[in-house]
């Protein structure tokens, strides 16, 4: 008698800038932006585009807000009902609180659901549900993607170039002395995801020497491990910059690789870095 297959399904949320999802087995739930009284879903009736618009025109920042329990817990419930199983995998939970409603809704359905902490976001999160869709794929059991997932996510580097500190400067994060310094030297800072928080990892002057530093802080890592996913992404409305950027290094991927994916960052990061941002998220084929 042939075992019953038990269809798995990965549950993330929009912070991870998955776009055109056409996968039976990918829900994706929105994280809510607020542009002052007005209220939309990630992904839903916000598209990247009209975020950066929104962005552009707006005095003040937007504000985002995690995805509640019981968006999870409806998630979890059709889950069950399909006679299915759902691995979980949350933006950061050192940057939102959307982890937690992922494990508050998880109490009654302990049997069905397990909930990881991709210690990321956007790109690098991406790139941990691309990985976890791949295991999926290759037939591996439930537990055995857990385990998978939670041994690996610490491989993965998310790296990113910055075009202004100004929306630094309107989150609070830095101040406003340093973000006109920063305007008047051109100055690009590199920032990566470090044990689930931004880090600035280094600043230059100028585009060019900013390229040069993202470059050097891929291969610092160990280098891109390009039998798993790797992801580029920008953010703004136009990605000429990333594919300037993808030109100019593309001795890091030529002869690995015959396609590269890009994909824009929506708004639940555009909303602290800004436009004109480039970034590669990979698993680092270092120790």
């Amino acid at each position: 008698m042939e075992k019953e297959i038990i269809m798995i399904k990965v549950i993330t949320d929009s912070a991870s800038d998955i776009t055109g999802n056409e996968r039976e087995n990918l829900v994706i739930l929105p994280i809510t932006i607020m542009f002052g009284e007005e209220q939309f879903q990630d992904g839903v009736n916000l598209t990247h585009q009209v975020f950066y618009e929104k962005l552009i025109e707006s005095d003040t920042l937007p504000v985002t807000s995690q995805v509640p329990p019981f968006a999870f817990e409806e998630a979890y419930r059709e889950v069950k009902e399909q006679g299915a199983q759902a691995i979980v995998i949350t933006l950061s939970s050192k940057l939102s609180g959307t982890w937690q409603s992922a494990n508050i809704a998880a109490e009654e359905y302990i049997d069905v659901v397990r909930v990881v902490d991709s210690e990321n976001a956007s790109l690098g999160q991406h790139a941990l549900v691309d990985y976890a869709l791949r295991l999926i794929d290759s037939g591996l059991p439930f537990e055995e993607i857990v385990e998978r997932l939670e041994e690996d996510k610490s491989r993965i580097r998310l790296v990113a170039l910055l075009d202004t500190l100004e929306y630094l400067k309107k989150g609070g994060r830095i101040s406003k002395a340093a973000a006109l310094a920063g305007s008047l030297l051109s100055i690009k800072p590199v920032i990566a995801i470090l044990q689930g928080e931004v880090a600035i990892l280094g600043k230059a002057r100028g585009s060019r020497q900013g390229n040069n530093l993202l470059t050097e802080q891929i291969r610092l890592t160990g280098g891109i491990d390009f039998e798993k996913p790797f992801v580029l992404g920008y953010t703004g409305l136009s990605d000429i910059l990333l594919q300037k950027y993808i030109a100019d290094h593309e001795a890091l991927w030529k002869h690995a690789v015959d396609f590269l994916e890009t994909s824009s960052v929506g708004g639940t990061i555009g909303t602290h870095i800004g436009p004109g941002a480039i970034g590669v998220a990979f698993f680092s084929a270092g120790e």
